[in-house]
């Protein structure tokens, strides 16, 4: 009995004070990950990043800071840390490989909320569809097609390809072109575009409008027209303006040809 006490006595005296420290660390740490999770999460406010995103960066510097916490505890203890950090790591990349595909969808995910190519609001092209940005999260963008679809797209999809944001500038160019016959008078058609522009109030001053011929096509001479216009403005002046140049054409007497072939027949005489 006496062998059984002296024994424990000497074990707590030996371990009293790593217990202590042990103890000590986790409490302190733990104070201390917070105090530096908050910290973190101040400073990414600032960078007036997307609110989500600052809370899962903060929780997460917090979960790794404790990690490291509880590792120098146990090693206080006089726990091996080695074999323990080495299973951890392999479970790690176990699951980033079982996770891969999701892990990249969230990793675009940041970095559409850093950059911020696009906005809750915007038209854009991206990930091989195109449509209004409703929401952004952090593994797929939702966005409305004109014709009132709802589409998710995978964030890595939306950042490995191309982005064309159509909402981005205040005004945007509208490329048209309409074609007049040959024996039609280029400047009164010219004339016919410009009068019509002038008389629309969507139509910016500046820049200027261009009116320029394009080509010479197979039938017709094509007379390309790019005004300018609020961003709001595109698509209802585009589709005024197209029906507006056919009717103007038609009470000057403006021909808008469609696709023709000249078939010239030659007769041989036979000997």
């Amino acid at each position: 009995m006496d062998n059984i006490i002296n024994t424990a006595t000497r074990w707590a005296e030996a371990y009293t004070l790593s217990i202590v420290a042990a103890i000590a660390i986790l409490i302190i740490g733990k104070y201390a990950a917070k105090f530096m999770r908050n910290l973190l999460q101040k400073l990414l406010r600032k960078s007036n990043l997307d609110a989500a995103i600052v809370s899962f960066l903060g929780n997460l510097f917090y979960g790794l800071l404790l990690t490291l916490v509880v590792l120098m505890a146990l090693g206080e203890l006089g726990v091996q840390t080695t074999s323990f950090i080495a299973v951890v790591g392999a479970a790690g990349l176990a699951i980033g490989f079982a996770l891969k595909d999701s892990l990249s969808n969230f990793a675009s995910g940041v970095m559409i909320l850093i950059n911020k190519p696009f906005g809750i609001g915007d038209y854009i092209e991206a990930g091989g569809t195109a449509g209004t940005v409703n929401e952004i999260k952090l593994f797929a963008t939702k966005l409305k097609s004109p014709d009132n679809k709802v589409i998710f797209v995978p964030n890595s999809s939306i950042i490995g390809g191309i982005i064309t944001n159509y909402s981005a500038e205040e005004t945007r160019r509208v490329d048209m072109e309409f074609g007049i016959g040959y024996n039609d008078d280029i400047d009164k058609a010219k004339e016919v575009i410009l009068k019509l522009l002038s008389k629309d109030d969507r139509v910016l001053k500046d820049p200027t409008p261009q009116i320029v011929v394009g080509s010479l096509g197979d039938s017709s001479v094509n007379i390309r027209v790019r005004p300018w216009v609020r961003k709001e403005n595109y698509w209802g002046f585009f589709f005024d303006m197209t029906e507006n140049v056919k009717k103007a054409f038609d009470a000057e007497g403006i021909s808008i040809p469609f696709p023709q072939r000249d078939v010239h027949l030659f007769q041989q005489s036979s000997n």
